[in-house]
């Protein structure tokens, strides 16, 4: 008899898939985020919200990806990604933020007012996709050890019965 708990197999990457549907709605925000910058106090305003979208609209493409990698690792692995991740994540933002601010056309406020709705914007996104059922395919094989624990304990009961 096959142990079908070795042989289970992860075939869809929600990550990816995450990622993958996201990707559509990145461009038409960057180009939302520089005209309604550009609209409310001029061109450099503009540019410096759209900087703000792309750099999150990036962080969040490299943080699926390193999800879906991690998850191919250990359950341990994309743990330590998505927690550890959201700091480094945040970390990235500010230093573009910091360094962006040596340019006298970058404006902080506007980068700020275009990071922080894009962001609580992408969460949205992805929370509204894993309720939708992204990742319900999802099949997380247990540890060596449980699965081998599991095995002898079939075997016994077929023995005893």
């Amino acid at each position: 008899m096959a142990n079908n708990s070795q042989t289970s197999v992860r075939t869809p990457e929600p990550e990816r898939e995450m990622v993958r549907r996201a990707l559509p709605f990145g461009p038409p925000a960057f180009v939302l985020a520089l005209l309604v910058g550009a609209a409310a106090g001029g061109w450099n305003v503009g540019w410096s919200a759209a900087i703000g979208v792309g750099v999150v609209y990036v962080n969040f493409i490299v943080h699926g990806l390193s999800l879906a990698r991690a998850a191919r690792v250990s359950l341990t692995a994309l743990a330590a990604v998505a927690a550890g991740g959201f700091i480094v994540r945040l970390g990235v933002i500010v230093a573009f933020m910091f360094l962006l601010n040596r340019f006298g056309w970058f404006s902080p406020l506007a980068f700020g007012l275009a990071v922080v709705p894009a962001t609580l914007l992408l969460l949205g996104y992805e929370a509204r996709l894993m309720t939708r059922g992204l990742g319900a395919e999802l099949q997380i094989p247990p540890p060596e050890s449980a699965a081998k624990a599991a095995a002898k304990l079939a075997s016994k009961e077929g023995a005893a019965s």
